[in-house]
């Protein structure tokens, strides 16, 4: 039986500004009508697997969970990974976590922000490699390529291990130039990396002991302080921050002797920049990627998306436009690829939506950021049922609150009351307070913040069902 390892790490920075630090591109519907990580774990149905094992960032612990949660998916852990360390040692972490379950489990490691169309040829590679892991082998899955791509790294084929399209690697090879890529693509020889892997935990430990051992200790002291929180595994903080960062491809696949790829031939991308999601998305005549509220005149082989109001283009080719609710991007196609350098300038100025949407996910719920002012800030407060914020208070601001729907029940000091809609409370600078939806359905209210200092640090936290620190949003 087969253990999906599926890794939520990333930031998604060359799909800004949908994509932020806070909530990257695994968490968004950007293909269809999942978002990219549920379309993953839907992608094993069919295949003899076990719960999936997830391994993400500590700040997007309550994203992966809820997004596991409110598809009906099971797991068999989450692993909080406390600082972004690359692929090998957040491998390491969930095959530790595997072998201490008392198996030696064949691990098939997947990225989350993955598009894979033709899952039956998806599956039928991966039940082809099972054979071969159960022999001690390390698999990855190479992409039979549709075009000279620059954008991902390659695999050279070396001789066929048996009928079923496997073959030795005989190289790893970076990320090629435009003629490189086209000599690849004629010569047949040579697949996309896909970042997908296969082998028994045991194996792959092993491995990691012969070529990078110094990975393995941190990850073994990692582990052996781990702890359970919730839905979660927490490692221990100190030991994963001792390990060096190193993806699987460096500190493993280019080393071993055991290195096989499977050809695999199925409509796949990672959707790396705003070109990719428009070569997979459905176009219209005039070749464009349309979503939302939007009109296009005399423009062709563009992709527009709007997420919050009308957004009209015209005389417009080969062009991307993003409009969110608190930024817009414009530019060419053949630019896509170097969003990053703008993102890095945003980053620079610390500007806030490199990290947040207006809208931004908590465990209990959403807030919309709608309003903002010298000394006043308006947001609109999502409750889910049953969900309660944390009992705290604030140095710098006092609170308005107007229920719009749903019931609130409030803690002002010692006081509790309940409110409906169209009531109102008022919580004082200083106020001990909390807010929970006691009711069936969502509870939506208006939130009126003022005061000197209004940012999301400003917290004393006394008592938090869902373990955040003090100062953790």
């Amino acid at each position: 039986m087969i253990q999906p390892v599926i890794l939520c790490g990333g930031s998604g920075t060359r799909l800004w500004p949908l994509s932020r630090q806070a909530y990257p591109k695994q968490f968004i519907q950007l293909h269809g009508k999942a978002t990219m990580l549920q379309d993953c774990i839907s992608r094993q149905s069919g295949l003899d697997a076990t719960d999936a094992i997830f391994v993400c960032n500590e700040e997007h612990r309550f994203l992966t969970a809820e997004q596991i949660r409110s598809n009906g998916f099971k797991h068999a852990g989450i692993i909080l990974e406390p600082i972004a360390k690359n692929t090998a040692p957040a491998i390491a972490l969930a095959a530790l976590h595997g072998v201490a379950q008392g198996v030696d489990p064949i691990l098939l490691v997947l990225p989350a922000d993955h598009v894979i169309k033709n899952t039956d040829s998806y599956r039928s590679s991966i039940e082809k490699a099972i054979s071969q892991a159960e022999k001690g082998a390390l698999l990855t899955f190479g992409i039979v390529p549709s075009k000279p791509e620059i954008g991902y790294g390659y695999i050279r084929m070396g001789e066929k291990a048996n009928d079923d399209e496997i073959y030795q690697v005989e190289a790893f090879v970076e990320k090629p130039d435009i003629s490189t890529a086209e000599k690849y693509l004629k010569s047949g020889n040579y697949l996309w990396n896909s970042g997908i892997f296969m082998f028994r935990a045991g194996r792959y430990l092993e491995e990691l002991e012969k070529f990078r051992p110094d990975i393995l200790v941190a990850c073994n002291k990692a582990m052996a302080g781990c702890k359970n929180d919730l839905d979660f595994i927490r490692v221990d903080q100190q030991a994963f921050a001792a390990c060096p960062a190193e993806s699987i491809d460096y500190a493993i696949m280019e080393k071993t002797e055991k290195a096989m790829v499977v050809k695999m031939e199925s409509s796949w991308s990672d959707i790396g920049s705003w070109q990719a999601l428009w070569e997979i998305n459905d176009k219209d005549i005039d070749g464009n990627s349309l979503k939302g509220d939007v009109m296009v005149h005399n423009t062709h082989n563009s992709l527009v998306m709007a997420e919050s109001r009308l957004v009209a283009v015209q005389g417009m080719d080969n062009a991307v436009v993003i409009e969110t609710r608190d930024a817009v991007l414009v530019t060419s196609t053949d630019q896509a690829q170097e969003i990053k350098n703008l993102v890095g300038r945003l980053e620079s100025m610390k500007r806030p939506e490199i990290k947040y949407h207006r809208e931004v996910y908590r465990p209990w719920g959403k807030y919309d950021r709608m309003d903002a002012g010298d000394r006043f800030q308006v947001k609109r407060i999502t409750v889910n049922p049953g969900a309660k914020l944390s009992v705290q208070m604030h140095h710098h601001r006092a609170e308005h609150w107007v229920v719009v729907s749903g019931s609130a029940k409030v803690r002002i000091g010692e006081k509790i009351i309940l409110l409906t809609e169209n009531q109102s409370a008022y919580i004082p600078l200083g106020e001990t307070h909390s807010l929970e939806n006691p009711g069936k359905i969502p509870l939506n209210i208006i939130e009126v913040q003022t005061g000197a200092y209004l940012e999301e640090d400003d917290i004393v936290r006394f008592e938090d069902r869902y373990g955040r620190a003090e100062n953790e949003q």
